[in-house]
């Protein structure tokens, strides 16, 4: 492709994937237009905004690594590296009725585990932080599960990763490969970012450098079918179709089949078709006072049985933010998240909101036995049925590829990051990668 020749692009989803991706096409001179089914740009990162707060409040619980070059980078080159901020919050986790901090190195030492399992647990976490990245993909052969419980040891396996992968996985738990465990270890920092004003902040800012470079975004503009015409693919979008020379997705995999009936019976199709995900949902709380007076600002709550039916916690993650942001920027609300990955399929997608804020609130006089339900100002319910998939043994020869059978179209969602876990780091870097192979390929 010459630098004066001129695509019409089309991108499905304004999260990070999509925004990194129209960010370098439109840099070179394409013409793109996104079409976003939400009311906001973001995505899974996508925020929110209380009358009483100065700053956006995401929907589901997130944060930067230091080790996030990706997204740090984009950051920087629209301008506004001087908006992110790093504080090095304190996290814990919960082991028989007592809070751990996990953030202070080396943590193994404050594991209430036998020395020799200290020394298991510390050492095989080393080796993780520090082999490179074949070794990662070599371990995809095992389960996360027998892996550790051999070279970590059944004592400090069981007291610490076991209850973290049954939170988050479920019954699936001991399927899960290492290279995902090891991408986990090996991608995260201490000290944990953010952005001044929210993570929609930056999405917002995103999005308005992406229309100042001549971008067109539609929100509230759901894509409805894929298919092609004449060898280029044609997008429907509110009964009205389009033929561009590209299309872009980041919708889920079932969502892409739906879109394209073409991949349906084919192999690829199969592919999106066995690849499994698991949904995430967060109640987040504005409160009068700190639940987690110790300071924390994550608390990993355990999971003892798979199916999380006879668990001490309905959910697996107690996240006080405000123990990490100021409260000012919230009105002086002590910010809570109670959050959780179930299947799409379990009960918390279909519970009413009350209900599941009933379900939930118990769990936090656990923590902190003064909490009363009369400290809560307001309350917010957010559910992603397609939150984070479910990486198993050899999952590299699962994953589809990025350009589909079909002319044109390009499938890029968080199942295809792997090893690395989702998030928009890695988003971002999926993104410019799809850019590059738009540019790099001849129409």
């Amino acid at each position: 492709m010459t630098a004066h020749s001129q695509r019409q692009i089309a991108i499905i989803g304004a999260g990070a994937a999509g925004m990194a991706a129209a960010w370098d096409l439109a840099r070179a001179g394409q013409h793109v237009t996104i079409y976003e089914a939400g009311e906001r740009v973001g995505g899974l990162a996508a925020g929110f905004k209380d009358e009483h707060w100065d700053w956006t409040l995401e929907k589901f619980y997130h944060h930067w690594f230091e080790t996030d070059h990706h997204i740090l980078g984009l950051i920087q080159e629209i301008g506004h590296g001087d908006k992110i901020i790093f504080p090095r919050p304190k996290t814990s986790y919960w082991i028989d009725g007592t809070i751990y901090r996990s953030e202070i190195s080396p943590s193994a030492l404050l594991l209430p585990v036998s020395l020799f399992s200290k020394f298991r647990f510390g050492a095989t976490g080393a080796f993780l932080k520090l082999s490179p990245a074949a070794t990662g993909l070599y371990l995809e052969r095992f389960t996360a599960h027998e892996w550790m419980t051999y070279f970590m040891g059944a004592e400090a396996y069981n007291k610490f990763f076991r209850p973290l992968l049954i939170g988050k996985f479920g019954e699936e738990y001991d399927k899960v490969n290492m290279a995902w465990m090891w991408a986990r270890i090996k991608a995260r920092s201490l000290r944990l970012g953010g952005f001044v004003g929210g993570f929609q902040n930056f999405l917002d800012l995103l999005a308005k450098t992406l229309t100042d470079k001549g971008v067109t975004i539609h929100l509230n503009a759901p894509a409805e079918r894929i298919e092609l015409t004449d060898m280029k693919p044609t997008l429907t979008v509110k009964g009205q179709a389009k033929t561009f020379d590209t299309v872009i997705s980041t919708t889920s995999p079932k969502a892409m089949l739906k879109l394209t009936p073409a991949l349906q019976k084919t192999h690829y199709g199969d592919l999106l078709a066995d690849l499994k995900s698991i949904g995430g949902l967060c109640v987040v709380l504005a409160v009068k006072q700190p639940v987690l007076t110790d300071g924390t600002y994550w608390l990993n709550l355990p999971a003892s049985t798979p199916d999380k039916t006879k668990n001490d916690f309905p959910f697996l993650a107690l996240v006080e933010h405000t123990n990490y942001m100021d409260k000012a920027h919230y009105g002086g609300d002590h910010i809570i998240y109670c959050g959780d990955y179930v299947p799409p399929d379990h009960e918390y997608f279909t519970m009413s909101e009350d209900a599941l804020v009933a379900r939930f609130l118990p769990a936090l006089k656990k923590v902190n036995p003064a909490f009363d339900e009369s400290w809560i100002r307001k309350w917010w319910v957010w559910r992603a049925p397609y939150a984070q998939p479910v990486p198993y043994v050899y999952h590299s020869e699962r994953i589809p590829e990025l350009q589909t059978p079909l002319p044109g179209v390009i499938f890029a969602s968080m199942s295809q990051v792997y090893p690395w876990d989702r998030g928009t780091n890695f988003a971002v870097e999926m993104g410019r990668r799809v850019a590059e192979m738009v540019l790099n390929n001849p129409i």
